[in-house]
């Protein structure tokens, strides 16, 4: 593992950072719409991104970068991989709403590497490197809750974009929300992940089609800070992927709500189906084996 990674990935979170703050409350520029109205794009977003290209091509020039712009993406040579937000939260960030941040995580081919998610208005840093320690900036204001949902404060968000999503919300809404003690939105989910590390938060739930560069630093942050991380595939096709980190206690009773993956009703289901005769004849056999081998 390259020693570096980490150092790199935080050296370019700050310069990404400070040139957020710079425009910060200033009228936007450049600012465009990508795939709806309030998927929004401006100058801040691609020089924050160009801020974090810089640090790369100067520290880590061979490896390849994926930026949720686009404008310095690249295949490398190395295996290494950065996947990057320069600015999540960015619909917050336009309207002042003090709630966004840097995303950057360093992938190889067995997952993620290291992590940062920096919150620049509170000069707050989360950070994780494989095989090595964790940080989160700041003390919790609360104790964790582990076990008890009626206490816990959720956050995340769920697609309500088609008919059938909007039907799966508010069934979801009675399943799960109105069990938690307190819902919160941020509207960022890389801050979310990293306020949920940091014990600010006890679970985050996503069902919305995010991108790589919205999730990869936060969920590793959480597993790393010894949170239960899953990526679940949409419970139907027409739905959207699902994310979850939450102590374990709280992650066992979320997803027993929110219904198990496709591939885990299909487990249950065989567990559940009768032994043909056949494999009731073939268990006999191999017991009776075992008896008279021993």
């Amino acid at each position: 593992m390259p020693r570096d990674v980490l150092d790199v990935a935080k050296e370019a979170a700050l310069r990404a950072g400070a040139e957020l703050i710079d425009r910060y409350g200033r009228p936007p520029r450049g600012l465009g719409a990508k795939l709806g109205p309030t998927d929004l794009v401006s100058d801040a977003d691609r020089a924050a991104e160009a801020a974090i290209a810089g640090v790369l091509a100067r520290r880590r020039p061979d490896d390849g970068l994926l930026g949720e712009e686009g404008t310095a993406n690249r295949e490398g040579t190395t295996g290494l991989r950065w996947v990057v937000d320069p600015l999540d939260g960015t619909l917050n960030y336009l309207a002042q709403i003090p709630l966004w941040c840097v995303s950057i995580a360093c992938e190889d081919a067995v997952g993620t590497l290291a992590g940062v998610v920096f919150d620049p208005l509170r000069d707050q840093l989360f950070a994780a490197v494989r095989g090595g320690p964790v940080h989160v900036a700041g003390p919790s204001v609360r104790e964790r809750v582990h076990d008890d949902l009626a206490a816990a404060v959720i956050a995340g968000g769920v697609e309500c974009a088609t008919e059938a999503e909007a039907e799966h919300a508010a069934n979801l809404d009675k399943r799960l929300y109105r069990r938690a003690g307190q819902r919160r939105a941020l509207g960022t989910a890389a801050l979310e992940l990293a306020w949920t590390a940091a014990g600010r938060i006890d679970v985050v739930y996503h069902e919305q089609r995010i991108h790589p560069w919205d999730v990869d630093a936060g969920l590793f942050i959480c597993q790393r800070a010894g949170l239960r991380v899953h990526r679940l595939e949409p419970l139907e096709p027409e739905l959207p992927p699902r994310y979850l980190a939450a102590p374990a206690g709280l992650a066992a009773e979320v997803l027993e709500l929110v219904g198990p993956s496709p591939e885990e009703r299909r487990r249950r289901a065989t567990e559940r189906a009768p032994l043909s005769a056949e494999r009731v004849a073939d268990a006999m056999r191999r017991r009776r084996a075992v008896d008279a081998s021993g």
